[in-house]
């Protein structure tokens, strides 16, 4: 098994996805934005915006690399840049932000569109799901890879991230009367921790490559 896949990188992979694309905190996002609306209509949207996230997510991990060199983007610099970005996002988790500004666009989202009800596209696609932070790590962990293992275990990662976060969407109502508020609010600030410490080491290896 490890000639095709790598455990390890699998498992640095996933907990950076999960913790970036944060089901349990898009939960109550997609429970707001569907309050009232069918059954049917609910797991439309579940599946819509994970399918619409991973056509980004999947693509972007494959061209993005080509994108940007395209463009005469280095990978230190990149890793620089979503580093920051990704530290910003854990930063903001810690201290909530990111659950208000969800929130804050959610509401804002409702009261702007003539429909509110195809939230499948934006917000929850994008940038919910498939947000730069989430492609910039993407594209970092791709590009690590020096071997076809690494890529696969990468890829199954997202994919696994993505079905989680479907079935956080299907169970979105049922989950957040289960977890409470205060379960919720611990772990979006343990998820928040984890997410600087990673970002930390993106800006770390990112000036050491471009130093050295």
């Amino acid at each position: 098994m490890s000639a095709w896949f790598d455990m390890t990188v699998f498992i640095s992979a996933f907990m950076t996805l999960f913790v970036i694309v944060d089901p349990p905190g898009c939960a109550p996002i997609f429970a707001t934005l569907t309050q009232g609306t069918s059954k049917s209509h609910q797991r439309t949207m579940a599946y819509k915006s994970v399918g619409v996230a991973a056509i980004i997510l999947i693509g972007f991990a494959f061209v993005g690399e080509w994108l940007f060199s395209k463009l005469g983007i280095s990978l230190d610099a990149l890793r620089i840049a979503g580093g920051i970005m990704l530290f910003i996002i854990g930063l903001n988790m810690v201290f909530e932000k990111r659950t208000e500004s969800r929130e804050d666009r959610a509401e804002d989202y409702l009261e702007e569109i003539e429909n509110p009800e195809d939230i499948s596209v934006f917000p929850m696609g994008i940038p919910m799901i498939a947000g730069p932070g989430t492609m910039a790590s993407l594209l970092l962990m791709m590009g690590n890879q020096s071997d076809r293992s690494g890529e696969i275990a990468v890829m199954v990662a997202l994919v696994l991230v993505l079905i989680i976060t479907l079935v956080s969407f299907l169970l979105a109502g049922g989950l957040i009367k289960l977890m409470g508020k205060t379960f919720t609010n611990v772990l979006t600030r343990v998820l928040g921790v984890l997410l600087a410490t990673l970002a930390a080491q993106f800006v770390l290896d990112g000036v050491q490559g471009a130093l050295f």
